[in-house]
């Protein structure tokens, strides 16, 4: 039996890397199939993987898959908008899916494997494309070092504001709000929920809507990177 439960807790402690993972590994490859497109899901991770976890925005259809260096199979249906693929796929292996409609992208897509008392663990760096599912595992990750060092947690955030305090400034002003004095709190009481929906929330007052303005933005992320252990 398959047990999820540790599954976004180490996604959140790898979000980091996953900015590089985007745009700078091989995780992923596309092209153009007529009213298709075939996506290749490298497995980059240095092992094998048991998992494929896939997640879309919009409802997708798959019509096809292939293995090539193992055998993943699915968990599910393949119209949806949340896929597992499961089985062995060996280090350097390809999984390939074709999937409908062409314009459809991951949202989130992370190998796994299988440890010895069944959980999944995430190996690899995450790949993803969306501000939503970003905010989902900065929150995971900051409620995990906040258990396991909130001290560190408190330092990076006391860094994170000294580095961008020019930035902040005038972004709590044209917000109406006191950044620091909002989101501390939050920081260190609340559900990752919680902060998820915080962090989305200031991505809307800020008309963000794609993760190349979060990465290519004028926040250094630096510190609160650091201390989610990349």
């Amino acid at each position: 039996m398959i047990r999820t439960k540790n599954l976004w807790l180490v996604l959140g402690l790898v979000v980091s890397l996953s900015f590089v993972a985007v745009a700078a590994t091989p995780f992923t490859e596309t092209y153009g199939a007529g009213d298709a497109a075939v996506w290749f899901f490298n497995n980059t991770t240095g092992e094998t993987a048991n998992i494929l976890h896939l997640e879309f925005e919009q409802e997708v259809t798959i019509s096809n898959i292939l293995a090539i260096g193992g055998n993943l199979v699915p968990l599910g249906p393949l119209t949806g908008m949340v896929f597992d693929f499961a089985g062995a796929l060996t280090k350097g292996g390809t999984f390939q899916i074709y999937l409908a409609p062409a314009t459809a992208v991951p949202a989130l897509a992370q190998w796994l494997k299988m440890d010895e008392a069944g959980n999944t663990i995430p190996i690899g760096s995450p790949y993803f494309t969306s501000v939503a599912v970003l905010g989902r595992l900065f929150g995971i990750g900051i409620v995990a070092v906040r258990e396991a060092n909130p001290a560190a947690l408190v330092a990076a955030f006391e860094q994170f504001f000294a580095d961008n305090a020019a930035y902040l400034a005038g972004l709590s002003e044209s917000l109406g709000m006191s950044l620091a004095d909002s989101l501390m709190p939050i920081i260190m009481e609340s559900p990752a929920e919680g902060i998820e929906n915080f962090f989305n929330t200031i991505m809307g007052m800020l008309g963000v809507t794609s993760l190349t303005e979060v990465v290519a933005g004028s926040v250094d992320w630096g510190a609160l990177f650091t201390v989610l252990g990349m």
